[in-house]
């Protein structure tokens, strides 16, 4: 690895060194993508793309200038920090070396207010919320982006024509596709296809490959459901690691086993979005009964 590159991916890491508020400051991130821009002016640019309820920007990395635009997000959860690093570990990795034909979309922290406390729950206007319960989707009952935070991110996907998606969470080793919802109907038309492409970002990690709900379990009002199930987005679920409170050593695992996978996946996705992504089965609260957290 050349010096640069572990000079950088020691900053990342050294940013998770304690889980405190001190460890988990959102400056922190801002300052790591503020770095990341200066040395790769060419091809990185800081971005807002709106604020949360205290009024904090939510800051990220636009990288590239392809046709293509694609998002990697992390964080919705604010306990897990790891896909924080993975996030910044994603940004050097492309600012170095953009993905061609493409402008990728960057947000390391979606969930700032429970970064800072290392708290799962986000803290709205209308108290703590869960912020990937908070989009619409088949299946969600009852309100929908409660927060600013979901609803600048589902704003940017629409702004920005957001072709694929990878959504960042820790802790269970899986990439997952659609649907993550409360049925038992989870097929849909695009399976194999998604099938090949988790099997693509696995080639480094191993990690599991299959249908969200199956493999993981249900959750009704999630990002990755809702980006497919909105807009027709290509859109992957990565649960990295196998803990909410890696090590530096692991963190830094994670980090080298999932960047690869990656940028494999938006490289070798396909480039319009999906025509036939239309829930058309039958929602069953019932399984619900087999969630636990994250």
């Amino acid at each position: 690895m050349p010096e640069s590159d572990t000079v950088m991916l020691d900053t990342i890491i050294g940013l998770f060194m304690l889980v405190s508020p001190s460890a988990t400051n959102y400056d922190k991130v801002v300052q790591t993508l503020q770095q990341i821009e200066a040395q790769n002016p060419a091809a990185a640019q800081v971005i807002t793309i709106g604020v949360n309820d205290q009024g904090v920007p939510i800051q990220g990395l636009k990288i590239g200038n392809g046709p293509v635009a694609s998002l990697v997000v992390g964080t919705h959860h604010g306990n897990e920090y790891g896909s924080t690093a993975v996030a910044l570990g994603v940004a050097e990795s492309f600012a170095k070396n953009p993905v061609d034909g493409q402008t990728v979309y960057i947000i390391p922290v979606l969930n700032i207010s429970g970064y800072n406390r290392n708290s799962r729950f986000e803290t709205g206007l209308k108290g703590s919320q869960d912020p990937n319960r908070d989009y619409s989707g088949p299946c969600k009952r009852g309100a929908i982006f409660n927060l600013k935070s979901t609803k600048a991110l589902a704003d940017l996907l629409e702004e920005k024509n957001i072709q694929i998606s990878a959504t960042l969470h820790t802790y269970w080793p899986a990439v997952a596709y659609p649907w993550g919802i409360s049925t038992r109907d989870t097929d849909i038309p695009q399976r194999d296809q998604y099938i090949e492409l988790a099997k693509a970002a696995t080639q480094e990690s191993n990690y599991q490959v299959g249908n969200s709900t199956q493999l993981l379990y249900a959750a009704d009002g999630a990002f990755e459901d809702y980006a497919y199930w909105k807009h027709g987005i290509w859109s992957l679920l990565f649960e990295l690691g196998f803990s909410h409170s890696p090590s530096p050593s692991a963190i830094q695992t994670m980090i080298e086993v999932n960047v690869p996978g990656i940028r494999r996946f938006l490289e070798t996705s396909p480039k319009q979005r999906v025509t036939d992504h239309l829930f058309t089965g039958r929602c069953d609260r019932g399984v619900l009964q087999r969630l636990i957290l994250e």
